[in-house]
């Protein structure tokens, strides 16, 4: 089926999470519009929020599929705007099974001595206090009910250095330390927090990394720095997190798991010389 460019295939489902309710964040694109169909495919009701009106396109694609699915144009990292989305999940579907805390931006490459406050601030506020705000208020519906599954976009540039600037990459070192004491926080509640930590995927992101190799007949390189010599797809996120939303990751909690190729087995960079 096409909508509107977006391909989804649905004929072969296993409705891993039919009858169950999830709330996505960033989820007009990339990672977030992946697990979103892919959520919606395995039988689950969305709530897609984003600032991003292409939002709307995700939601779209799922209801012309058959799908449940509501989009929020809300900015992630405001209180209010998560707090209303767990609120508007259970008014609408009766429960929130699954959060993704997906939302991020990358803050650009800027060097060291050029990076400002500002900059940080921001960086800091939708990937690292956002993802906190949405773990917090869908915690405190899950608990509730004694179960649920929160997920957290984090990156292996939160691993160790070389993959990612300096904001960036401390937002998401934030995020696992962040999802490593929530786990411990929700003791005995039968509420899973985890992350995924994603090496170079394709998404609207890191489109600047792709245009440019392209514009320089490069693009075979990208990603070969991995074992697998090659970049990755939202899709392929997207699969670890109906993995970490489903009842076959019972038993995994405060994790942060590597989707990257490989690449941070070593994390070799490349040095730029002036």
């Amino acid at each position: 089926m096409e909508t509107q460019g977006i391909r989804i295939v649905w004929e072969v489902s296993m409705n891993t999470l039919q009858g169950r309710v999830a709330l996505i964040t960033g989820a007009a694109s990339g990672i977030g519009r992946a697990s979103a169909l892919l959520f919606a495919s395995e039988g689950a009701a969305i709530v897609a929020l984003d600032r991003a009106a292409e939002v709307e396109t995700t939601v779209t694609a799922i209801r012309s599929a058959g799908g449940r699915a509501i989009a929020l144009l809300a900015d992630s990292s405001a209180e209010d705007a998560v707090a209303g989305a767990v609120d508007l999940a259970v008014r609408e579907y009766g429960s929130l099974d699954v959060c993704y805390a997906n939302a991020g931006i990358s803050g650009g490459l800027v060097p060291f001595f050029e990076e400002t406050v500002e900059r940080w601030t921001e960086v800091l506020k939708i990937n690292l206090i956002g993802t906190f705000l949405a773990a917090k208020y869908a915690a405190l519906e899950m608990v509730r009910r004694r179960r649920g599954s929160i997920i957290c976009t984090a990156s292996v540039a939160g691993l160790r250095s070389g993959a990612g600037c300096m904001p960036y990459s401390a937002s998401k070192a934030g995020v696992i330390s962040l999802v490593q004491t929530a786990a411990n926080q929700l003791t005995g509640t039968g509420v899973r927090i985890n992350a995924i930590c994603p090496g170079l995927i394709e998404t609207g992101m890191t489109r600047p990394i792709f245009e440019q190799a392209r514009a320089r007949g490069s693009e075979g390189r990208i990603g070969q720095l991995n074992p697998l010599r090659r970049f990755g797809v939202p899709d392929e996120i997207a699969q670890t997190a109906l993995f970490l939303a489903s009842d076959a990751s019972s038993y995994v909690n405060g994790q942060a798991i590597a989707v990257d190729g490989g690449l941070s087995t070593s994390h070799p960079i490349v040095i730029r010389r002036e």
